[in-house]
């Protein structure tokens, strides 16, 4: 079970705090070759290491029109309906999202303003492995139609032996308007999309989670001048629980990230040994009964419980950990929530499960993993984005600012700048 550790010294939290070691240094050789491979031989090197890595030996990666057409037939329409009301939950809280323009007059006749544009085209990865990760279609593809792109690519690995992409991932990818789906998974797919293919359109950003391999081509593709949504790691969760915590509702939080894998993190933060006590004995009770139950005690095994009876401490601990999902259960959870400064995402009381995030509450759930919540925001609209500013002189604009400008410019010796602002003002003087 998790290891627990009871008031800390603060000196000691750096340690505690570690994430499970994962170097991507050790798997950059390995996979700056598939990179290389398919910048230089495109969908022949591609269909090749589907091949060796997925075991499918497919005559296109481009996904058929008519299997696009039959995934609907093949999921429920309880599932279908799920679908659709994640849809619509996410659609409303990302539309607000987008920023009305406005033009602002910094002084008389000197206007700006700035304006938001799609990226043409991005690209999106969805795991395949041990879970299809429809609702990752949700979450990026939606944020992507809304900010205007006009090009959306959907890569993801064959699920079997007949090279077939599960059907609700098919089904979410045409609900939100996806443009292109290519049965291509890891390496492989993030180099197709980099740096373009004959079948696969080159792309300028990359979205989407992965394992250690996707997380090192991603970060090798964007040396080369391809962006990409943020670093990423491991999934991970901390809930911090106190005597007014449900201790089943905690087992099932901690439990329900560290079947992602057993690379996964989870962290509670507890008020006493009570809580905790009471928590490891429903782990225990829930792991027991979970079809993933291998994986998600591997994690555990990773994991810790921290004992603080000192909210103040707690927070900093917290803000330290900088965790990628923030469970709540705790008293007066959204007054102190507003002081949670470092998270990807918060989950704030005891019916607030960071499943409901996920899946369908509106939120986004590409969020900064391995403390990278102290500088990085989870996916949004605005992520799918680039934004110009824009600026337009009167000719009494310029008579007003220009000799700040010729001021500024002459002190860093800078005399062409200053010149551009003076011919200007001689040639409006001569009018006078």
């Amino acid at each position: 079970m998790i290891q627990v550790y009871n008031q800390p010294e603060q000196i000691n939290w750096p340690a505690l705090l570690a994430r499970p070691n994962f170097s991507a240094h050790e798997l950059l050789p390995r996979v700056q070759a598939i990179i290389e491979d398919v910048k230089l031989k495109g969908d022949e090197a591609v269909l090749r290491y589907t091949k060796e890595f997925d075991k499918v030996s497919l005559r296109s990666i481009q996904l058929d029109e008519t299997i696009k057409a039959k995934a609907e037939a093949e999921l429920s329409n309880t599932l279908k309906a799920a679908i659709q009301l994640a849809k619509g939950n996410i659609e409303k809280f990302h539309q607000v999202q987008l920023q009305k323009m406005e033009r602002i007059e910094t002084m008389p006749g000197v206007w700006c303003w700035r304006k938001s544009v799609g990226i043409e085209t991005v690209g999106i990865y969805i795991p395949g492995g041990t879970a299809p990760l429809f609702s990752t279609v949700l979450m990026l593809g939606i944020p992507a139609k809304i900010a205007g792109c006009k090009n959306i690519i959907l890569c993801t690995p064959p699920n079997n032996d007949k090279g077939e992409i599960h059907p609700a991932i098919i089904y979410a990818a045409t609900l939100v308007g996806v443009t292109h789906i290519y049965t291509i998974g890891g390496v492989q797919a993030i180099a197709a999309m980099a740096y373009g293919t004959d079948t696969v359109p080159k792309v300028y950003k990359i979205f989407g989670p992965g394992n250690q391999y996707v997380t090192a081509a991603k970060q090798l593709v964007q040396q080369g001048g391809v962006a990409i949504d943020m670093p990423a790691g491991p999934s991970e969760v901390c809930v911090w629980a106190e005597d007014s915590a449900i201790p089943a509702f905690v087992a099932a939080d901690l439990l329900s990230q560290a079947e992602h894998g057993a690379d996964s993190q989870v962290l509670l933060v507890a008020s006493n040994e009570t809580v905790v006590a009471n928590v490891q004995a429903e782990l225990e009770l829930q792991l027991s009964q979970l079809p993933r139950k291998e994986l998600a005690s591997k994690a555990l095994e990773n994991s810790k419980a921290i004992i603080l009876n000192n909210t103040t401490d707690a927070l900093l601990l917290i803000n330290q950990y900088a965790p990628e999902h923030l469970i709540m259960s705790i008293e007066n959870a959204e007054i102190v929530a507003e002081k949670v400064t470092n998270a990807g995402s918060v989950f704030i009381g005891n019916y607030s499960p960071e499943s409901v995030g996920d899946y369908a509450s509106g939120t986004n759930h590409t969020l900064p993993t391995n403390g990278y919540a102290h500088a990085y925001s989870g996916v949004s609209v605005d992520s799918f984005v680039k934004k110009i500013t824009f600026q337009h002189l009167t000719e009494r604009g310029l008579m007003n600012i220009g000799q700040a400008v010729i001021e500024m410019a002459a002190a860093e010796s800078l005399d062409a700048h200053s010149n551009a602002v003076a011919v200007r003002i001689n040639d409006i003087k001569s009018k006078m």
